[in-house]
């Protein structure tokens, strides 16, 4: 296996002997599918990169409830709260296949974006994109039902693949059980409103994907709600 940091999206601003360094500073590791990563509230700092497979992060409420904030695909980073403010871990993650991950010292993350400022802008609006996406899930948590918050989940889904902003097709097909993770309700109301919009002729489930017909009626259900 190749190890390599060419993907990585923050650190692309870095020359070929600059990533060639960073390589070396990290120490690289294979994690299966459903394996935990990171756990939340350790006290490890290192950044994380990475660089084959996708990941999730995710809290667990004091029953054991699983609660999902984001999956993150190859080219993607972790844990850079900890490495910047030498915090606890703010959150888990897990692998949701086989995937490679290298492991960068805080302290070389720290020398990375010192010498770097358009890495540190790029983390700086990086971090302020999670902010953003917060405070808007705060809201719909706040103030929409559980129906309007799996409309809401499914246009933010289809938003970031649509090519025509009248239809988008979404594969593989949303796991219940994830949706359910990510707006906090159940299964069976996933289910019951993903049934609700077909019918309506909203979104039609093909054999491998979820293709939604009409991306602007969504888009109108959503902001009728938040009073867009």
């Amino acid at each position: 296996m190749s190890d390599s940091l060419r993907d990585i999206r923050l650190l692309s601003e870095l020359d070929n002997d600059e990533l060639a360094v960073v390589q070396r500073n990290c120490s690289w590791k294979t994690y299966g599918a459903n394996e935990q990563i990171i756990d939340q509230y350790s006290n490890s700092r290192d950044i994380l990169f990475v660089t084959m497979g996708r990941v999730r992060v995710v809290n667990y409420s004091m029953s054991g409830r699983e609660i999902t904030f984001s999956d993150l695909e190859m080219g993607s980073h972790f844990g850079e709260l900890a490495a910047i403010d030498g915090l606890p871990r703010s959150a888990s993650v897990m692998a949701l296949e086989e995937v490679r991950i290298a492991a960068l010292p805080s302290e070389q993350f720290h020398e990375i974006v010192l010498e770097h400022p358009a890495i540190a802008l790029k983390l700086m609006k990086h971090l302020a994109h999670l902010v953003r996406t917060s405070t808007t899930r705060i809201m719909d948590l706040s103030t929409l039902g559980a129906n309007n918050r799996i409309h809401a989940d499914l246009l933010r889904v289809a938003k970031a693949l649509t090519e025509d902003d009248m239809t988008a097709v979404i594969k593989p097909i949303p796991v219940h059980s994830d949706v359910a993770s990510r707006v906090s309700t159940t299964r069976e109301t996933v289910a019951r409103v993903m049934n609700d919009l077909a019918r309506k002729g909203i979104v039609e489930r093909q054999k491998d994907a979820l293709v939604i017909k009409e991306l602007e009626r969504l888009e109108d259900m959503v902001e009728d709600v938040r009073g867009e």
